[in-house]
């Protein structure tokens, strides 16, 4: 019987304890919040999309944006159709929404917390509520994990699941990239995912608030279409935020050496020339109106004086008035709304944490450490992330589980 040490009480901590411990082995979780799985009790808004009913590996893959082949292994040992049976199994009953969406049917994130903390206290993991804030080694080799208050917890392995950086008031306050530095790992640096969009644009005041479905968007670097995607996405008193634009984020490392924008297709449905003939109706039924009373059918509310500001067209112009070559720059205008986007909101509120611990270093069939024989990672402190969906709490199962099996 191995003395296994799991610092981190989060679902990959949980899940990795858990299976260490079905394998008959001594297992501890280090958890420096009041309770585990606090994350997970916020993520989904409450409603916790604990995965994707994605079960092609290829597909699941092709959804992680950083290092996705690393996940292979790790993905074959536990797909999402193995999270929805291990759920069900604990008394979690799910359902499959938009997109593949996979939630619990009760909408609670806590059932799924719960079931986590439960399966583990079942399987014999014990428990410990202190920081884990160094390692004490010996000829390379991990001999104890020591805890702020001073105390040594011995092991045989240990495991660092501590999440990334992001709602620190979970527990996700990057304590883990500094015990992986202590070892000798290089952490590649954090920076927000699935996060909100800062825009300098005068008009975001105007806009704060305005919730846009069934749009477009491409996410440009210095003109160049990197990301595209479709669905929703809301204006805030900082930028924009929205599924899309969370999936969006992902494709930005950082914001040196490149100008990015996001361009919003607002009725994706239209061609360029069936949008012409819809604005050409609406003008014609308010031929003697000025053009700012006249788009009301076509667009939002709060969205006509942007779109009028940026038209360059006259407001009190009568619309028999507005010539075909200011008519088709509205269209254009109305296919390509520009938002310039100048920095990630605060990491501390974005879903997830990227960068992290160098896949270099891991192996990925195990998730053992290639610099400590007895080190183990699972989670959000490895760097990788996926898109919004489910996939990134699959990657804390399967790595999770994965590392569970492998100590």
């Amino acid at each position: 019987m191995k003395k296994i040490v799991v610092i981190g009480g989060g679902a990959s901590g949980l899940m990795a304890a858990a299976q260490s411990a079905k394998n008959g082995n001594d297992v501890v979780v280090i958890e420096k919040m009041p309770r585990c799985a606090l994350k997970v009790r916020i993520t989904g808004k409450g409603r916790c999309n604990l995965t994707n009913a994605c079960f092609d590996l290829d597909e699941l893959i092709s959804n992680v944006v950083t290092n996705p082949r690393f996940l292979y292994s790790a993905f074959s040992n536990f797909m999402p159709y193995d999270t929805i049976t291990f759920f069900n199994a604990l008394g979690v009953d799910t359902k499959i929404e938009r997109g593949g969406r996979v939630f619990p049917v009760s909408d609670r994130a806590a059932d799924v917390a719960d079931a986590l903390i439960r399966n583990a206290r079942n399987s014999g993991v014990k428990f410990i509520y202190n920081r884990a804030v160094a390692f004490e080694t010996e000829n390379g080799m991990i001999k104890a994990v020591v805890l702020e208050n001073g105390t040594k917890i011995p092991c045989d392995c240990a495991a660092i699941c501590t999440g990334g950086k992001s709602y620190p008031a979970t527990g996700s306050d990057g304590n883990g990239y500094a015990l992986a530095k202590s070892l000798g790992h290089t952490i590649q640096k954090p920076r927000p995912c699935l996060s909100a969009l800062v825009s300098s644009d005068d008009f975001i005041q105007d806009l704060q608030g305005l919730s846009l479905k069934n749009v477009s968007i491409r996410l440009q670097k210095d003109g160049k279409t990197v990301y595209t995607d479709f669905g929703e996405m809301l204006f805030t008193h900082f930028g924009i935020s929205g599924p899309v634009i969370l999936s969006a984020s992902s494709n930005i490392k950082d914001f040196n050496g490149g100008e990015y924008s996001v361009l919003v297709d607002l009725k994706p449905a239209l061609d360029d020339k069936t949008l012409d003939k819809r604005i050409l109706r609406d003008f014609s039924e308010n031929c003697n109106k000025n053009f700012a009373n006249s788009l009301n059918a076509l667009l939002p509310k709060k969205l006509i004086p942007v779109i009028i500001s940026r038209s360059g067209i006259e407001p009190d112009l009568k619309v028999n008035e507005i010539n075909r070559e200011s008519r088709l720059k509205l269209g254009r205008l109305i296919k390509n709304f520009k938002i310039r986007i100048t920095d990630f909101y605060d990491i501390d509120a974005a879903i997830v944490t990227g960068g992290g611990v160098s896949v270099n270093e891991i192996e990925p069939k195990t998730m053992k450490s290639k610099l400590v024989d007895n080190l183990y990672f699972a989670g959000e402190i490895i760097d990788v992330d996926a898109y919004t969906g489910g996939f990134n709490l699959q990657i804390a199962f399967s790595t999770g589980v994965l590392c569970g099996k492998s100590m």
